[in-house]
């Protein structure tokens, strides 16, 4: 794996001596998301795969850390994580086989499970980065107590990989829940959105919660998943009563959500909205709701800017997850506040100042 790092770093070198950009490329699975970008052009630019570079590094069950490199399979970490009855808290989602642990972190992209555990940020210990010198960077570590200060580490899980290329990751883990259970409930979307004010509020041990109007129809059915021990569960199923779901239809229906081959993604044009849980119906036509009300799915709406100058309105952002075309005006990301833009174009001055990595591929002008 030396000999596999060495050349992944002299093809940096060799690309910053050309002035060339390079487009950073894992699996693939995550190819539509965030800025076109010089994409559109990849027999100009140079790729640089680094699928080739994988294998777990360290993985101490009883630490509850798993340390990987970049090109990893997600798949096989979570059938490493499961043998010991562990899991990705945050469930990532899989969009293909061929999807790695780096383009998951690079993404930044979390499961039905973040509502309770977390974001993918959030799991986030330590990375090592290749810089655009040919250089590899170390940020955090392998334990929670190894930061002071400025924690890169996080700042890099979701910046889609323009600050440089991730290398290798240390995640912290999580138990899997003792016992889960989906309830169903058939309701509209107004009554869903009660409901979950209601939870809030409550000691429930809900670890997802998905909501979709049925086809042709303005009510839908609410899905909610239970985790935690088997007195929990049972209790908390006795206090929200619904209908109970198989198991393995169970299974499946979240599998579907994770990994978005649920049917109302199989959509030309999605828009992935999130706002604080207690927002109101956006009435912008079909929507499926996550994360207890905090995540919005929509198809194509009719005008982007007037979606996301509602939605600021009300404290949050909306992306423009998935699409055919765009006008050249709209960005795929919601533009950053001034301080925030400021410190992201800083970083890139400091770990990137030629332009290199992902030129465009998080906003238009990075």
């Amino acid at each position: 794996m030396e000999f596999v790092l060495s050349d992944i770093c002299q093809q940096v070198m060799t690309a910053r001596a050309g002035e060339r950009p390079l487009c950073i490329r894992g699996g693939g699975t995550k190819a539509f998301y965030g800025e076109p970008g010089d994409r559109e052009s990849l027999h100009e630019i140079a790729v640089l795969d680094l699928s080739p570079y994988r294998g777990v590094v360290n993985y101490q069950p009883s630490e509850l850390v798993i340390t990987a490199r970049a090109g990893t399979l997600l798949s096989d970490i979570e059938t490493m994580l499961d043998e010991q009855n562990q899991m990705l808290a945050f469930e990532p989602p899989r969009f293909g086989p061929e999807s790695t642990i780096g383009g998951c972190i690079a993404s930044g992209l979390s499961g039905p499970r973040r509502m309770a555990a977390g974001s993918a940020r959030d799991f986030m210990l330590g990375a090592k980065l290749l810089s655009s010198a040919g250089s590899i960077l170390s940020f955090g570590g392998e334990v929670m107590k190894n930061v002071a200060g400025f924690d890169v580490s996080r700042l890099l899980t979701g910046s889609m990989g323009i600050f440089g290329a991730l290398t290798e990751v240390s995640i912290k883990v999580a138990p899997k829940p003792f016992q889960e259970k989906t309830l169903v409930f058939e309701l509209g979307q107004a009554e869903a959105l009660a409901f979950f004010t209601q939870w809030r509020s409550r000691p429930l041990p809900i670890s997802a919660t998905a909501w979709c109007a049925s086809e042709g129809a303005e009510a839908g059915r609410l899905y909610v998943r239970l985790s935690g021990s088997e007195p929990a569960v049972r209790i908390a199923s006795e206090k929200l009563g619904g209908q109970n779901l198989d198991a393995s239809a169970a299974r499946a229906f979240w599998d579907s959500i994770r990994d978005q081959t649920h049917s109302f993604f199989q959509t030309p044009t999605v828009w992935r909205v999130a706002v604080p849980p207690q927002s109101p119906m956006l009435n912008a036509g079909p929507t499926l709701i996550e994360w207890g009300g905090g995540l919005r799915w929509l198809p194509e709406v009719s005008s982007g800017p007037d979606l996301r100058r509602k939605v600021a309105q009300l404290g949050g952002h909306a992306t423009l997850y998935r699409y055919g075309s765009k006008p050249a005006d709209l960005s795929v990301f919601q533009p950053l506040q001034p301080a925030l833009r400021n410190i992201s174009l800083r970083l890139k001055q400091e770990l990137d100042p030629v332009g290199v990595f992902n030129p465009k591929r998080l906003f238009p002008d990075f």
